[in-house]
């Protein structure tokens, strides 16, 4: 396996580290202060084109590939994980799913505005009862006479739902059907429609700037053209883009997990004990080559798990390998850059570790659980 990416990947990092570094720095800083995310933080992504990376120009979008989509998630998250969201909010799964099932009516309405942050999206899948499995859904969706769909239901712990401009909707149509395949599909529902309301906005053990909404559905009437994509196909229809979001959390934990290291470094010649740099004590050298075994083992896995898919080769597992490996890989890398910082790591304010030790646990739980995918990597296994 290469650790090295293309030299057209090169020559982007050569662009992107001194913008995250000159101006989402200083944004990350306004971003923990205030626990809002500012106009400014969109509007500078939009100016380095990060947002719709992966829609094409006629839509706004740059058009890029997946590997250029996953170094941009890497070098971002090297600031805040909120701007890993902003991007995966105008190329992730709603988007994507979108542009790939969407008719081009939809696609106009919705993609020119998501690659412009003028618009917001979220994807409502998780619901009180049902998580990781989704055939445990219970958000309906019927036909009503004249055309169209009444929704009822609730979702939770939606990502940005309570600021989402249209919300992609996973809904049972065919409750006879068992499991998911064939029994769930999607919808594009919009903010202001007659019965859908924003329940309920809880805060997680991360940044305040990250959300999580509970949707109310309540004899939620949408017309026809809100379906997106083929009746019975919406579990299909998020799966499909399974492969790009596992890679892309993969990139955004090995570019967090990068600047943990940076700081744990510099902190380390910095600091003085007992009349000794921090850095000549051999329990810090070895949490310091530990994290730098983690990182490069990731990047290695990460690029060339990127170079299969690109070539169009069967990767099996790999991408859920990586979601896996890279996720606890950075919650390893967290945990020790806490410990090397001591007091002035458990403290808010003084330094960024102690942020981005609470921000990379979401990792683990969030874009399909450690334990969904080690289920998934088994099955291959024994298939």
């Amino acid at each position: 396996m290469r650790v090295e990416p293309s030299e057209e990947l090169k020559e982007l990092r050569s662009q992107l580290r001194p913008f995250v570094e000159e101006k989402l720095f200083p944004l990350a800083e306004e971003i923990d202060r205030s626990g809002k995310v500012p106009r400014a933080a969109w509007d500078a992504l939009r100016e380095q084109g990060l947002l719709g990376l992966l829609l094409p120009p006629e839509y706004g979008g740059a058009g890029a590939d997946l590997p250029t989509y996953c170094l941009a998630m890497e070098e971002v998250a090297r600031a805040h994980r909120v701007f890993t969201l902003l991007i995966d909010a105008t190329s992730g799964l709603t988007p994507v799913a979108i542009l790939r099932h969407g008719t081009e009516a939809q696609r106009r309405r919705f993609l020119p505005g998501l690659c412009a942050g003028t618009l917001r999206c979220a994807f409502a899948l998780t619901e009180p009862d049902a998580g990781s499995d989704a055939a445990a859904i219970r958000t309906r969706a019927e036909r009503v006479p004249g055309g169209g769909w009444r929704i009822d239901g609730r979702k939770q712990w939606i990502s940005g739902g309570h600021e989402a401009d249209v919300v992609m909707v996973m809904a049972v149509t065919d409750p006879t059907k068992p499991g998911a395949r064939g029994r769930i599909s999607a919808f594009l529902v919009e903010r202001g429609t007659p019965g859908f309301s924003v329940a309920r906005v809880d805060r997680t053990i991360g940044s305040a700037a990250i959300e999580l909404a509970d949707l109310a559905f309540d004899g939620c009437v949408v017309p026809e053209e809100a379906l997106l994509g083929v009746e019975g196909e919406g579990f299909a229809i998020a799966m499909g883009s399974l492969i790009h979001g596992r890679l892309g959390v993969s990139a955004a934990c090995i570019g967090a997990a990068d600047r943990l290291l940076q700081m744990s470094v510099e902190f380390a010649k910095a600091r003085h004990t007992f009349g000794k740099p921090l850095a000549d004590r051999q329990a810090i050298q070895w949490m310091l080559a530990d994290s730098a075994v983690d990182i490069e083992t990731a990047r290695a896995f990460a690029y060339e798990t990127l170079r299969n898919v690109t070539a169009g080769r069967e990767i099996g597992a790999a991408a859920s390998m990586c979601k896996l490996y890279c996720s606890e890989m950075v919650g390893r890398v967290a945990d020790r850059a806490v410990q090397i910082h001591g007091g002035a790591g458990l403290v808010r304010g003084v330094f960024p570790v102690e942020r981005f030790y609470r921000d990379v646990r979401h990792y683990r739980v969030g874009e399909g659980s450690s334990e969904i995918q080690r289920m998934l990597i088994a099955r291959d296994l024994l298939k």
